[in-house]
């Protein structure tokens, strides 16, 4: 009489790490942590949600946590500071303005449903980077940071039932200024992140 076959041992079911673009995982696609894929979602919201929900499709995750930079929109952040993000909200300032209207059915807030040991702020994503002082100021009243993909990263994992969270890095404050100030930080922000992200992994 043959041997009964042992049952299958369920395949692992990592979680993923995802950021916009390869500088701002600062080396960690090289040496990914236990339990842990990383990857690239891709630059603005439209490619961060379809390149998660690839992924996520081609490769079952448990969680999925963004990382990257933003802008802070006044004094409640500062530059290195680290921001768990709380809720996810995609805006505009014509929508601010009165000069555009979202269908009421649209979804434009998602909560992040993995928490991270950080400090949480709702951001807000932008069709683009806001350069206006009065701008920042005016989408201030919403949120404490700009950032511009995970409204994208959170709608797609929230369709796939997977808890998803969010850790960035302030690199520059929202404004005309923002780009030289994030050249000259990113870098090291993103470097501060990833450490203190890879430290906080084995409780999440």
């Amino acid at each position: 009489m043959a041997e009964p076959t042992p049952p299958a041992t369920p395949a692992r079911v990592d979680g993923l790490i995802l950021a916009a673009f390869p500088p701002e995982l600062a080396g960690l696609e090289a040496r990914p942590p236990p339990g842990w894929r990383v990857g690239v979602c891709g630059i603005g919201a439209v490619t961060a949600a379809a390149t998660t929900a690839r992924l996520l499709a081609e490769r079952p995750a448990s969680r999925v946590v963004l990382i990257g930079t933003c802008g802070a929109y006044d004094g409640r952040l500062a530059i290195g500071d680290l921001v768990a993000v709380s809720t996810a909200i995609a805006t505009s300032l014509d929508e601010l303005g009165g000069r555009a209207d979202r269908p009421s059915l649209e979804a434009a807030r998602w909560e992040a449903t993995l928490r991270l040991p950080f400090p949480a702020h709702p951001v807000a994503v932008t069709p683009g980077i806001t350069v206006d002082p009065a701008g920042a100021a005016a989408l201030a009243r919403l949120a404490a940071a700009e950032h511009l993909e995970v409204t994208g990263v959170f709608a797609a994992a929230s369709a796939a039932g997977v808890p998803v969270g969010a850790l960035l890095g302030v690199a520059n404050r929202v404004g005309p200024g923002a780009h030289a100030e994030w050249q000259a930080h990113h870098a090291r922000v993103s470097a501060a992140l990833v450490e203190a992200l890879v430290a906080a992994l084995p409780w999440l």
